[in-house]
């Protein structure tokens, strides 16, 4: 077996080299299209066997304790749960009921039809957790009715994609889940702390619409006003969403219960609701069974891989000598920041918001938690986590090659992506300005939090 180490590329190498190279190795099989948990499990089996000068008997080891040890887990029970949650909300016409009340207030307005599916999008989002979901459900809701009253294509699909990374911001989100299980972090604190960032978001494409519709004033068409009898009678229509979204979030928060027993009522919510709706008959709930089933395989298998080869990362020892290095040259702890943020934003473009949370946080989390921002440690692991959850989205808008708007321009093949790609900088534009006021005043992703 040492004969044929001697030849091989890597033999020579230390841990740490290998640790570095294993970076090109991983970045070169994404960019050939491998799937990022392969990709992961594969850089780190072929890392612990270097490391381990090729005895097979640790790697076996590992494969038997990690693939235990990570899918045992009670936290990650959470996530299945949530994804249900999701799969019954998209069932039962809450999307629906969210964009006609949302619709009935403001659709009279210029640009109101674009802002009510941006408030469903919110709305929805706290109950779905996911990004791509919620603006796939609501483009199917939303897109019509903004074609109906004159919306430009472009202007309509870029309000929606930018309306669909609202679904992971705002709480619940199983991202938040990812991170806090990475980090050893309160999962109910950084539900809080992502409460006032996500609606700050809404509030940022609200503003987006109102400015874009009056430099292009022809992108969108009016609406007649909705009688207020009938605008109330559209809110109530949306007490089920209200109702899930307080007992699941309120209740974690003033510990009533735990955040997977929370995620449990909030599905078992979801699902009486759909079963009252009429449409969960018995095809929708095994398909929301299966649905949910292999959106949780595909979460499960990229977190085995990110398991191990964030093991091997550990113990080549490139956190740690990443650490000592940015403290060594004695780097300002913002401009620390703004590159990761930057490297978030650039990459996000690239690959979706769960790979990269478990590929990079266990490498930048150790820098960021030893430098000195003026406050706590538990304080800076929730303010960096929800900075990198929502710059990590902002990449699923920036063209030329962000997920969501591929997800929406499937929808829509009447409009050409570029028209998408125009008007979406917009969104882009007023992210980028709330990620510069969450980094300038921590307090408004904290204030919520309790001491």
């Amino acid at each position: 077996m040492s004969a044929v180490l001697d030849v091989l590329p890597f033999a020579d190498m230390s841990r740490l080299e290998l640790g570095f190279w294993s970076f090109a190795v991983l970045l070169g099989m994404i960019f050939l299209r491998a799937p990022i948990g392969l990709a992961m499990l594969l850089c780190g089996f072929g890392g612990w066997y270097y490391a381990m000068n090729g005895n097979p008997t640790p790697l076996l080891a590992k494969l038997k304790s990690e693939t235990y040890t990570t899918f045992s887990s009670y936290s990650l029970s959470i996530i299945p749960l949530f994804l249900l949650m999701g799969q019954f909300a998209a069932l039962s016409g809450m999307s629906q009921s969210l964009f006609k009340a949302a619709e009935s207030f403001l659709g009279h307005r210029r640009g109101g039809v674009a802002m009510a599916a941006v408030g469903a999008c919110a709305g929805f989002g706290a109950i779905c957790g996911s990004s791509l979901a919620t603006a796939a459900t609501m483009s199917r809701v939303a897109l019509p009715e903004l074609r109906r009253y004159g919306y430009s294509g472009g202007f309509s699909t870029a309000t929606l994609a930018a309306g669909g990374t609202l679904g992971i911001l705002i709480p619940p989100s199983v991202i938040l889940v990812i991170y806090a299980i990475i980090t050893e972090q309160n999962i109910a604190k950084l539900f809080l702390a992502a409460f006032v960032p996500g609606l700050l978001a809404a509030l940022g494409y609200i503003l987006t619409i109102s400015l874009y519709v009056r430099l292009y004033p022809t992108s969108a068409g009016t609406r007649p006003a909705v009688p207020m009898a009938e605008r109330w009678r559209a809110l109530g229509a949306t007490w089920p969403v209200l109702s899930i979204f307080v007992v699941v979030v309120g209740g974690i928060y003033l510990g009533w219960f735990t955040p997977t027993e929370g995620a449990a009522i909030g599905a078992a919510g979801t699902g009486i609701v759909a079963v009252l709706s009429g449409r969960l008959n018995r095809e929708a709930f095994l398909e929301s069974l299966l649905g949910t089933g292999r959106t949780t395989a595909m979460i499960f298998f990229i977190v085995l891989g990110a398991g191990f080869y964030n093991g091997f990362l550990a113990l080549s020892g490139v956190p740690q000598f990443m650490a000592d290095w940015v403290l060594g040259q004695g780097f300002s702890p913002w401009f620390v920041l703004s590159i990761i943020l930057l490297f978030y934003l650039v990459f996000g473009c690239l690959m979706d918001s769960l790979s990269m949370i478990l590929l990079t946080v266990p490498i930048f989390f150790p820098v960021i938690s030893v430098m000195d921002f003026g406050m706590s440690p538990e304080q800076v692991a929730i303010w960096f986590g929800i900075l990198v959850l929502i710059v990590v989205e902002v990449g699923l808008i920036t063209p030329p090659v962000g997920m969501n708007l591929f997800i929406i321009n499937a929808m829509d093949r009447a409009t050409p992506i570029t028209e998408t790609y125009r008007a979406v900088l917009f969104f882009v534009g007023s992210d980028i300005l709330r990620v510069v006021i969450l980094v300038l005043f921590p307090a408004i992703t904290l204030f919520l939090i309790p001491g």
